[in-house]
Order: structure tokens, then sequence, then C-alpha cells
């Protein structure tokens, strides 16, 4: 994840933990379960890492707002369209040129023992 032009800074947020009601099953959009969120963003431009002010970043609790509203808003089947969703809110709403969007079912409703089942998209803005 790297912008020629925008610097070395990248954004992240890991682990942002959310009870949602997405999924396949009926038991999953019904009861919900526990899922992890891990965003990362290439910010346009960071006047912060010069003048130390907080106006010269992006705003991580507006962010991680936006995640949560996003995930607990509406019911989704697949995690693809979830996490599309958030990403391309993002780089509506924040002044970032790419991000990174994690969402992370750490018990999927699989007859399997696994760390958890994710789905990762990436999206960048146009120029």
């Amino acid at each position: 994840m790297e912008r020629p032009g925008t610097g070395d800074v990248i954004i992240a947020l890991t682990g942002v933990e959310l009870h949602t009601n997405h999924g396949v099953t009926d038991a999953e959009q019904e009861l919900g379960q526990r899922m992890l969120f891990d965003v990362e963003m290439v910010p346009e431009d960071v006047p912060a890492t010069e003048d130390d002010k907080i106006e010269g970043t992006v705003d991580y609790g507006a962010v991680t707002e936006f995640v949560a509203a996003a995930a607990t808003s509406v019911r989704y089947r697949t995690l693809e369209r979830l996490v599309t969703v958030i990403a391309d809110g993002l780089l509506e709403r924040f002044p970032v040129v790419e991000v990174r969007v994690r969402a992370t079912k750490p018990e999927p409703p699989v007859p399997f023992s696994m760390d958890g089942a994710s789905v990762e998209v990436f999206r960048s803005r146009e120029f």
C-alpha cells in the first residue's frame, strides 16, 4: 500500500471488535457474532508529521465510528459486500487516497477448527 508522493504514512486501526449480524445463515443474521475489523489508510497529505497539529491527520475516532456504524446498521450475507461498503465509504468521507479493510469472523460457522475466516478489500481513489 504505497502511493508515490504521499510520504511514508500509513494509518492502521487493528482489531476493532464489534457485534454484527452478517452471514449466510439465519443464525448469523439473527443472533449475530463477534467480528474483528482491520483498516489501513494512506492519507492524502499529513502535515502533522511536520507541525504536530491534530488537523493535519485523519481523525481515528471518526474513522472507527464510521466503521462501527457501517458494520452494524445494515445486514449483509457476504463479508465481501460488507468490506466493500466500508472501504468505499472511507474513501468518500475521509482525506485518504487508499484503504484496505479486513473483516474477520473469529468463530465462523463451519465444522472445522481455525483462527478465523477473513475477507479483505483494497480500494484507491481514481485520479
